[in-house]
């Protein structure tokens, strides 16, 4: 029997030759699952509300930006984008200090004892998913923006969309991919829930100045409201992440500018000196959240659609890239043997594969948030000896690095 999803009561009719993929959400994970399944030869369509806007090296650097790990740059660098990202603006940075304001406690992690030039870029989102698009029409993908799904049928071979929005009404495929974000709206249609808890915290971003230079270094300080993160930019400036309850956040939103570089720079222990200048701040809000599944039928779930993770450890898109390299790998290897790419067992070796790598990553990050917010002086003193122990032992450091960059 057929499962029937439909929003609106509109009816989805059959028309057209199916596509191999239909993805939904051209974000940065959407985009590139797009282009990573059309240059594996899969016939391919991305469905977008609205087309991101054009980046411009003479703009402002974006608030939003993501620290790409190497393995993001490898599917970046295989997709034949990478080199045109790193070139147009990227903070490269090979060390990273995180200390504990309370303990005192320090561990560095430096990419040169990982045999490595660099630990990673700090790169804008705006730019990333801009070269993404620009590739996107060149590699064969069927771009369909502005369009929104307002419903879906299964039939035996084939999932078959309702698009309002877009120049064709209905689009045909043989696999649907969400990438709609943390509240996809494909997740709900194909009646997947969630798990995870509300931060009651918000994440305060801005670029900021400071006394001295960044040392192509990532900082992050835990304080008993949240982790500080000071990012380094291609420009020399540090885009901060500060993550903060939210009535603190509210505050601190509010601040004027001198009161809140003077208060930044104190949180920050003023390790890169004052703070001596800011960009506009924004903040949003912070959440674990992880889908009960990645699969129904003929649909599969990944990047934020799937899970969305605690900043601290800058690894959310990087999760989301894992998920859409290990996808084009299962579904090259059922074509290789014949099978349908949409077939229930296909997709639950993706599932079985990513859906137990991110739930420990995101719980790893979660625990890692709650023994931070530890605030017992016995605590603090048991999570500082820890700490220091761990800068000590050289192979547990060696595989939190390799586990970060993704290998």
């Amino acid at each position: 029997m057929s499962a029937v999803t439909t929003l609106r009561g509109e009816p989805v009719r059959r028309r057209g030759p199916a596509l191999d993929v239909a993805v939904v959400g051209g974000g940065m994970v959407g985009a590139a699952t797009a282009l990573a399944l059309a240059r594996a030869g899969f016939a391919t369509a991305l469905v977008e509300a609205r087309e991101p806007a054009a980046w411009s090296p003479d703009d402002e650097l974006d608030l939003r930006v993501v620290g790409l790990a190497p393995s993001s740059i490898a599917l970046l660098d295989m997709l034949d984008v990478w080199t045109s990202i790193r070139d147009a603006r990227s903070g490269p940075y090979a060390r990273m200090h995180v200390w504990d304001a309370a303990s005192g406690a320090a561990i560095d992690f430096d990419a040169a004892d990982e045999g490595r030039d660099l630990l990673g870029h700090i790169v804008e989102n705006s730019l990333v998913q801009w070269r993404l698009w620009q590739a996107l029409e060149a590699s064969g993908v069927r771009r369909i923006c502005p369009a929104q799904v307002q419903g879906y049928e299964v039939q035996e071979d084939r999932v078959q969309l309702a698009l309002s929005g877009a120049e064709a009404d209905t689009l045909s495929s043989r696999l649907l991919v969400a990438a709609d974000g943390a509240d996809s709206p494909l997740r709900t249609l194909a009646g997947i829930g969630t798990r995870g808890r509300d931060y009651a915290q918000r994440g305060v971003v801005a670029h900021v100045a400071t006394e001295r230079p960044h040392e192509g270094t990532a900082w992050q300080r835990f304080l008993d409201t949240g982790p500080l993160a000071l990012l380094p930019l291609a420009d020399g400036r540090s885009s901060i992440v500060w993550s903060l309850p939210e009535h603190e956040a509210q505050r601190v939103m509010a601040l004027d500018d001198r009161t809140f570089l003077d208060e930044l720079g104190v949180a920050s222990d003023f390790r890169l000196g004052r703070i001596i200048g800011a960009t506009r701040r924004a903040a949003f809000p912070l959440r674990l959240q992880l889908a009960a599944n990645y699969q129904a039928e003929r649909l599969v779930l990944l990047g934020d659609a799937a899970h969305a993770v605690h900043p601290l450890a800058g690894q959310g898109v990087n999760l989301g890239l894992r998920d859409v390299a290990e996808l084009r790998d299962v579904l090259l290897a059922a074509r290789a043997a014949g099978q349908d790419i949409a077939a229930p067992h296909v997709l639950r070796r993706y599932t079985r594969r990513r859906r137990s790598a991110d739930t420990l990553d995101a719980l790893g990050f979660d625990a890692l948030a709650r023994i931070y917010g530890w605030r017992a002086a016995p605590l603090v003193a048991a999570r500082g000896l820890g700490v220091r122990l761990l800068d000590r032992l050289a192979p547990i450091k060696h595989r939190l690095a390799a586990h970060a960059a993704g290998r």
